[in-house]
């Protein structure tokens, strides 16, 4: 089981981003009949904080100290209110495809906080893997960009997906040991629960307004996907990938996000297959393997020993 370990974290991660990479077109069409950027980042996470208490009731029990339950204070803050207000909220503004553009910053952001913070060491494997990486998906969005040319995006939405991206890699570089101290429901269900509460007394009202009016089924089955697929299971199967992984390489997985995306259209029949996207597809997956065989600090320094 030990030896299967990378494999399912990276399946995991891989997993969480197919998922969220169906969340933009998702949630931005649920944000244009009844929602809107604040009721569904409260769906989110409220919802999403339920789940987790719910299916912690059927985990092993873990004892969690006062200091660790007051750490998951910071966690939820750039990991859940400023990533998801900022990003659902631009979302609401902005287009899908610049939601997504801007999206595949957030490995940029990871290793220079990585290199400042956990002190990983920037190499040129790893920087080559992010540029290709970056270079593909930005590929694989623009050369689909044309089929929504009708769709003007906000330069403020953009900006706050790009801040959403930040936030959650400050998250992946400052948290990363409380992570791998508790299981997947024990941590999601504190994070949840901090956010609820930082959310709630503000939105509470604003949300009842919404959802007394009339909201299409359609609309409804759009949020459920957002709080149950894209946010409860993606943060479990992140979380499994992030006891793991470095977070570098959890971010790159981003990249996931706009081939989910862009093969969605296709399969709309709202996109064209263009060699460019097998050109961009082979960058991505490319800059993912970089990444991943790249040398940690860890690495270095047991090389060290050795010689």
């Amino acid at each position: 089981m030990k030896q299967n370990k990378p494999l399912i974290a990276h399946l995991s991660m891989f997993g969480a981003c197919a998922g969220w990479g169906l969340m933009a077109p998702v949630g931005k069409d649920a944000m244009t009949h009844g929602f809107d950027g604040l009721s569904m980042v409260t769906f989110r996470v409220v919802g999403a904080c339920l789940l987790f208490w719910i299916a912690s009731l059927f985990a092993p029990k873990e004892q969690v100290p006062l200091k660790d339950k007051l750490m998951f204070i910071g966690a939820a803050v750039f990991g859940l209110v400023c990533n998801q207000c900022c990003y659902t909220i631009g979302l609401s503004i902005t287009s899908p495809i610049n939601a997504s553009i801007v999206t595949t910053s957030m490995p940029i952001f990871a290793m220079l906080l990585a290199a400042l913070i956990l002190k990983e060491p920037v190499t040129g494997k790893k920087a080559l893997g992010v540029l290709m990486g970056c270079s593909g998906a930005l590929m694989l969005i623009l050369t689909s960009a044309s089929h929504a040319s009708d769709k003007v995006g906000d330069i403020r939405g953009d900006l706050l997906c790009l801040f959403a991206q930040f936030s959650f890699a400050l998250y992946l570089s400052l948290f990363n040991p409380l992570i791998r101290r508790y299981n997947v429901f024990t941590i999601n269900k504190y994070m949840f629960s901090w956010a609820t509460l930082m959310l709630l007394p503000f939105t509470f009202s604003h949300v009842s307004d919404v959802v007394s009016q009339s909201i299409p089924v359609t609309t409804w089955l759009e949020v459920a996907y957002v709080v149950v697929v894209g946010t409860f299971f993606g943060y479990i199967l992140t979380m499994i990938g992030q006891r793991t992984l470095r977070p570098t390489v959890v971010s790159v997985y981003n990249y996931v996000q706009p081939i989910v995306s862009v093969a969605a259209s296709l399969l709309m029949g709202i996109g064209i297959l263009k060699p460019t996207h097998a050109l961009a597809v082979i960058l991505v997956f490319s800059g993912v393997w970089l990444v991943t065989k790249s040398k940690s600090r860890r690495d270095m320094e047991e090389e060290n020993v050795d010689n």
